[in-house]
């Protein structure tokens, strides 16, 4: 019998992506590549025979958007999981992505980042909803964001705060992770 499992894909490309921002808790459109991307990646989906039951998304255009797209190549189910949002950076939302000041900020973890949501605090709802879907007899696709991404990858593999911080996944990546 096939492991309990369930994917990872972090949204396509957006126009702060482009821009080098930190998109954040801020609600960002999909470029027309983004849009391209998730297309493509409900096919890559259909043709390597990724079976899910369905997909659950942030509530954010971006992650929303590619979650539709995904869902009417392939026909899975999709729906918005509010605790599936990105993280709000506080502080440095708009800002550049690869800033040594952020990049040395990601590393407080109960940092709240002024007027955000620390790590911690992300961690909490993310873990839970791990936890949740652990529980149910489905398989899931999750849609979000590359803060979010961070926090599923430190669930399931020891990272110290210098590997947490540094990363990240590309726009429109599948991941698969396996409940032992």
């Amino acid at each position: 019998m096939e492991k309990k499992h369930f994917y990872f894909i972090r949204h396509g490309e957006t126009v702060w992506n482009v821009e080098n921002k930190i998109c954040g808790a801020t609600d960002t459109e999909l470029t027309a590549k983004g849009h391209e991307q998730a297309i493509e990646t409900g096919k890559i989906i259909l043709e390597q025979g990724i079976h899910a039951d369905e997909i659950l998304c942030s509530p954010l255009i971006r992650a929303y958007e590619t979650a539709r797209h995904i869902s009417e190549v392939t026909g899975i189910p999709f729906r918005a999981e509010q605790r599936l949002i990105e993280q709000n950076f506080g502080i440095y939302e708009s800002t550049a992505r690869d800033g040594r000041e952020f990049h040395d900020a990601k590393k407080h973890m109960a940092s709240r980042f002024k007027s955000g949501e620390s790590m911690l605090q992300v961690a909490q709802r993310i873990y839970n909803l791990i936890d949740k879907i652990k529980e149910q007899d489905k398989t899931y696709i999750l849609v979000a964001h590359n803060g979010i991404a961070r926090i599923v990858e430190s669930y399931f593999n020891d990272m110290d705060n210098e590997a947490f911080s540094r990363f990240g996944i590309d726009n429109c990546e599948i991941r698969r992770y396996d409940f032992e």
